[in-house]
């Protein structure tokens, strides 16, 4: 298990640990790639909307590699954005990249749980 405060200077060494620890508990390819960019979206919007800082646990278990990011932001909307909007399309593109995407948000702060199998997806 993996579980480490983080800052912007951090995210890029951290995604490069979640990438290692999600390949050696056996995400690989594709499936690989997509949980690391999802993962990395958590990082960024944490640092970005959550107050600059954060926290990720990674761990893994029944087939399953888990990431949960969380920060001491306002909170989230839940708003979709309009289709001509540049930004706000992250958690979008975090739920269609994972099995499993959980969000607990509210005026103390913001955890986003997701997973991955670690075989095809089904």
């Amino acid at each position: 298990m993996l579980s480490e405060a983080f800052d912007r200077d951090g995210v890029t060494p951290l995604r490069h640990t979640v990438a290692a620890r999600a390949g050696a508990a056996g995400l690989s390819g594709g499936r690989l790639d997509d949980f690391v960019v999802a993962v990395n979206e958590l990082l960024t919007n944490a640092v970005r909307h959550g107050g600059g800082v954060g926290h990720l646990t990674l761990s893994a278990a029944d087939g399953f590699v888990v990431c949960e990011v969380s920060d001491h932001g306002a909170g989230l909307d839940g708003a979709r954005p309009a289709p001509d909007e540049p930004g706000g399309w992250g958690l979008l593109l975090v739920r269609e990249l994972t099995d499993t995407c959980e969000i607990k948000t509210g005026p103390d702060g913001t955890a986003v749980r997701i997973s991955s199998r670690t075989g095809s997806k089904s």
